[in-house]
């Protein structure tokens, strides 16, 4: 496969089959860095050298009904972790102050559970303008699934993107959950673009499933038209029911960020939670198909040091960017 050609022809506006989506992830090793030259070409295209930064703040931890099987926060998890119910709106503040001072460019107020209660609702709201008005920082919230009137709250508030991850394909859903359906997952986010929020959907790689779950889930985000798209890599925690799964390697992570760049060519794609454990010595080259990172921590699991990440993006020679309304999108 010539990927610089293929890149072209993405940028040209060609959607690529679903063959030449199996030929990135099974792309060779001794090919990778042309196919990571392809999916630069099209970053490039769209958002130069620049580079997103956002930062999670675990607003309420644990207490989840939902048995995914991924999560610590689930009610089948053992893991050890903190528990607690939504943090005050001075917490949820002091975090904003933390992201400010790491020079990110949006906030992501992430809460546990189903769907939030009207009350947690309020509470986010609340702190959202403030947050804005002293910081300039854009909001992405991510409360579970949501209610018409709730994603009005939440857009009058002034929140401007809301997360809500797919996950994996419509077709491995229930090997990873069976106490929500696919669809009730894409109903929120087609809730959060009705009322005018920037829809941000992504997913897990690395829960046993196959290259066509991996691939039907790029093709699945263009189809909802999904603004950004995190890609976590999954890191398996013990007490979990996906505890000791060990799939992925440096090497297919980088072709699977490139897959979603030649398959969402415009879009935000952003390497998530799992990036350090799953890319390790190989995450720089992930920005050569992605323009988006988190830093410092995730949801239950320690990121790596947020100066750690400015001096990745320096020396790639890449640059902040925290202008959300210069995106292509």
């Amino acid at each position: 496969m010539k990927w610089d050609l293929l890149a072209q022809d993405v940028i040209n506006g060609k959607l690529l089959g679903e063959e030449e989506a199996m030929s990135i992830l099974q792309c060779s090793d001794d090919d990778l860095l042309l196919l990571l030259h392809g999916a630069f070409t099209i970053r490039k295209h769209y958002y130069g050298k620049k580079v997103k930064l956002n930062m999670i703040m675990n607003t309420k931890s644990g207490l989840c009904p939902e048995n995914c099987g991924y999560c610590s926060q689930s009610i089948v998890s053992k893991a050890p972790i903190e528990k607690y119910k939504m943090l005050d709106k001075a917490t949820i503040l002091k975090g904003a102050e933390k992201a400010h001072h790491l020079k990110v460019g949006t906030y992501c107020i992430v809460a546990s559970g189903r769907g939030p209660s009207n009350k947690e609702v309020e509470q986010v709201a609340s702190a959202v303008g403030e947050i804005k008005n002293k910081y300039g920082l854009k909001i992405c919230a991510c409360l579970g699934l949501l209610k018409p009137e709730q994603a009005k709250t939440l857009k009058e508030a002034g929140v401007d993107r809301y997360n809500h991850n797919v996950n994996t394909s419509k077709e491995h859903h229930t090997a990873i959950t069976t106490s929500h359906t696919y669809e009730d997952r894409v109903n929120t986010i087609q809730t959060v673009k009705d009322v005018g929020i920037s829809p941000c959907s992504g997913v897990i790689i690395g829960m046993r499933e196959t290259f066509f779950d991996v691939i039907n889930m790029a093709y699945s985000l263009r189809e909802l038209n999904a603004d950004s798209i995190p890609v976590n890599f999954l890191h398996a925690i013990d007490g979990t029911p996906l505890e000791g799964t060990s799939e992925l390697n440096p090497r297919y992570c980088l072709k699977v960020l490139a897959l979603f760049r030649y398959i969402n060519p415009t879009k935000e794609i952003r390497i998530s939670g799992g990036r350090e454990v799953n890319l390790r010595s190989l995450q720089p080259l992930g920005l050569y198909a992605a323009n988006s990172i988190f830093v410092g921590d995730y949801l239950t699991t320690s990121g790596q040091k947020s100066t750690a990440d400015h001096k990745m993006l320096e020396d790639l020679g890449f640059e902040v960017d925290f202008n959300f309304e210069n995106s292509p999108i």
